[in-house]
């Protein structure tokens, strides 16, 4: 996990060294400033998770301070020193935003709780605002299968989740590449700092900007406050851009400003902020490809490419479909009250022998559709709603007239149940003109009948 990063601001230089010496030594980074116009500097800057502040400054007071650093950023905490305390100084120091009043002589190990609980509280919040920024939480394990293209990606995953390099993740529309950035952040070295996700072929460029970096006060017609980018709201933790293949070319550098030297700036700011967020970038495109035919950066592409996981695609390993089938149905059955639901054979063949356009997540709505309208118990074929031709029917095209014929009235019988004046209804032909194919047809109804006729 990366250093909690802390704002010193006094002016005398004894202070500021025996607490820097104190605090470094227990892992904290610390930036100083001397001046309130010193202090407001270094915020913009550095990006700190608390700021430490002294009562009276060469230039004004902490009460004067406190409302320019909430107005830069009213997430961080701040805490404020003095060596006059009083219940009347206190109250008026809470009421311009700050979390703590504490007084000299001031032991250093109460200072490090204090600052390691606002740390600790600030981060939760990032939590429950990057959980509500996000388009989605999915919990499926993203190595469901024996397939051994699968297991090649786990063994991949598992060497590179420790890392804090960026992480490009590749496949198909549908595969499952978020649910992998989502494994990765939660067992990497950030697991404990929020993960925000932004989907950058969802947004036009200004729209996309304005989410990524923020913007100021009137930096646009309708800006009429301040905004935090999510950029910010992922800081220490992870920021997985969906479809970054898709990111309008005028946002691309600064990203790339951001990843090599972790400052950007917000829309309508003229200073740099500091921020340290793990990138992991996903795209159903070629992006070598598009970098060298000048649709993207190349120099964003090889940053963002330091790791590349390729997430192969649902019908590259059919052998996976039934036990990630049955995974969805303990998941939909279990929010349906239905319990666990099984699969019949028909219908797991089908599934298997279906080519899957839209990957693990068209085969999730085929299943929750199918137990919407199933009446209950084990999903057959033809409870199963297919959106593209199967491999079955692109097979057709190369029958004959007389063997389509057959299998039309095979699937209509076993659709019906063996039940002859349906399937002929079905079929809009008579009852006996349906008898007289099968007869001619050689097909035998007692292999699809379940009752008289």
């Amino acid at each position: 996990m990366t250093r909690t990063r802390i704002l010193l601001v006094d002016d005398e230089p004894g202070i500021r060294l025996g607490m820097r010496g104190f605090l470094s030594a227990h892992g904290f980074d610390v930036d100083e400033a001397t001046s309130i116009a010193e202090a407001q500097e270094a915020f913009r800057t550095t990006r700190p998770d608390v700021a430490v502040v002294d009562y009276r400054l060469p230039d004004g007071t902490a009460l004067q301070l406190l409302p320019r650093l909430k107005e830069l950023d009213a997430s961080v905490p701040l805490v404020v020193l003095t060596g006059h305390g009083s219940i009347e100084l206190a109250v008026q120091a809470v009421k311009e935003g700050a979390e703590q009043f504490l007084t000299k002589p001031l032991e250093l190990s109460v200072l490090k709780v204090v600052l390691e609980r606002l740390v600790a509280q600030r981060r939760e919040r990032q939590r429950q605002l990057a959980d509500r920024a996000s388009t989605g939480h999915s919990t499926v394990n993203p190595f469901l299968g024996t397939s051994a293209a699968i297991r090649v990606l786990q063994g991949q995953a598992e060497r590179v989740r420790q890392s804090d390099a960026p992480v490009l993740v590749t496949g198909e529309t549908g595969s499952g590449k978020s649910v992998l950035a989502r494994w990765l952040h939660e067992g990497g070295p950030r697991a404990d700092a929020p993960f925000v996700d932004l989907n950058c072929a969802a947004l036009s460029k200004d729209l996309l900007d304005s989410e990524l970096f923020g913007h100021e006060k009137g930096a646009f017609t309708g800006a009429v406050s301040a905004k935090q980018g999510l950029l910010e709201v992922a800081d220490q933790g992870t920021l997985f851009l969906d479809e970054i293949g898709d990111m309008d070319v005028a946002v691309q550098p600064k990203l790339l400003k951001v990843l090599e030297e972790k400052r950007f700036r917000r829309l309508g700011d003229v200073r740099d902020r500091r921020v340290d967020v793990r990138l992991i970038a996903a795209t159903h495109q070629d992006l070598s490809a598009a970098a060298r035919e000048k649709r993207f950066r190349s120099d964003l592409y090889f940053r963002v490419s330091t790791l590349i996981l390729h997430v192969p695609a649902l019908r590259e390993r059919p052998e996976d479909i039934p036990a990630i089938a049955q995974h969805f149905l303990e998941e939909l059955g279990r929010a349906r009250g239905r319990g666990t639901v099984g699969l019949q054979a028909d219908a797991e063949a089908a599934l298997v022998r279906y080519p899957w356009p839209g990957n693990i997540r068209e085969l999730r709505n085929v299943l929750e559709r199918a137990l919407l309208l199933s009446g209950g118990g084990p999903l057959s074929r033809n409870d199963l709603r297919f959106e593209a031709p199967s491999e079955e029917a692109s097979a057709e095209e190369d029958l004959t007239l007389e063997e389509l014929e057959r299998r039309h009235i095979e699937r209509v019988l076993r659709r019906e149940n063996g039940h002859v004046e349906r399937a002929a209804a079905r079929l809009g032909i008579p009852r006996s003109s349906l008898y007289e194919r099968l007869k001619r047809l050689g097909i035998n109804r007692s292999g699809f009948q379940k009752s008289d006729p």
